[in-house]
């Protein structure tokens, strides 16, 4: 597979470890593409639902993949989120290419990109924390009903539908927090001067022009690989929303099956993590 080159790539929203998160198709996605910096925007591996003992091959080779990136000195920034957020314990921590931050700065050309997770909007997030765990466990339970449903759907010739997606874009009450979510990461970074804002979190791919009063900001959402299997990219200052789902060529493209037949518990996990990054120092 030829590889196409990339300033700047931005995922967020992985949730390895889950039922949903669409990991072969991920994997795809970052073999064919050769980037100078990555940044992972919070939510890339599910800690708080750890305990479901689930842990796939197909998971494993992301983490393999992006830790081949970084042995080759590829940037790789990993930016904390809420489902992670045990990684906030390690921010500042800097290793080779590697670094963990709760956000980040990025020059691009002469313009600042200001990038972090989103989660530090969100009202549940910080004051009922356990609401927003016991959302997840039901929003993952959606996710295994939704791929039993399309399972039976395909069975009779229909298409694939995302029922948690379909439930976002209807309801008010999200819709109004989606664009206040928008409103308020474009204030602050016109306040701060920024030229662009990058979040993930709402699982909305994005890119507009915000304008206020005070300036105009450049608002971009990576979107998430549970639903919207999608990407931000720059090339030569450019930024563009890639969207998996799009790409025939590489949803037609055949590799080697992944076995998905393992799994690992938590101590495993971060034992094979140590063992795979100490292999590609070597």
């Amino acid at each position: 597979m030829k590889k196409r080159p990339v300033d700047i790539v931005v995922i967020s929203d992985v949730y390895l470890g889950t039922y949903g998160c669409h990991a072969k198709e991920l994997l795809k996605y970052l073999k064919s593409i050769k980037p100078k910096e990555v940044v992972l925007n919070g939510d890339i591996i599910d800690i708080w639902q750890f305990k479901k003992r689930y842990w796939p091959k197909s998971h494993m080779k992301i983490i393999k993949l992006i830790i081949e990136w970084m042995g080759k000195g590829i940037k790789v920034h990993y930016v904390t989120g809420n489902h992670d957020e045990m990684l906030r314990k390690f921010v500042g921590f800097n290793l080779g290419s590697f670094s963990i931050v709760n956000k980040i700065v990025l020059p691009i050309e002469d313009k600042k990109a200001w990038i972090f997770h989103g989660d530090v909007f969100d009202v549940t997030m910080q004051h009922s924390k356990w609401l927003a765990k016991l959302g997840a466990h039901g929003y993952d339970f959606l996710i295994i009903l939704n791929t039993a449903v399309n399972f039976i759907s395909k069975k009779f010739g229909k298409g694939s539908v995302s029922m948690s997606k379909k439930i976002k874009n209807s309801v008010k009450s999200a819709i109004k927090f989606i664009n206040n979510f928008e409103q308020t990461a474009a204030d602050i970074a016109i306040e701060n001067k920024y030229d662009y804002v990058i979040c993930g979190h709402i699982h909305q791919p994005e890119i507009k022009n915000i304008k206020t009063s005070k300036g105009d900001v450049v608002y971009l959402n990576s979107g998430d690989w549970i639903e919207n299997l999608t990407a931000l990219e720059c090339i030569n200052g450019k930024w563009s929303l890639y969207h998996y789902e799009n790409d025939k060529q590489l949803i037609n493209y055949k590799e080697d099956e992944i076995e998905d037949v393992k799994v690992l518990e938590k101590n495993e996990l971060f034992e094979s993590l140590i063992k795979e990054f100490a292999f590609q120092k070597k």
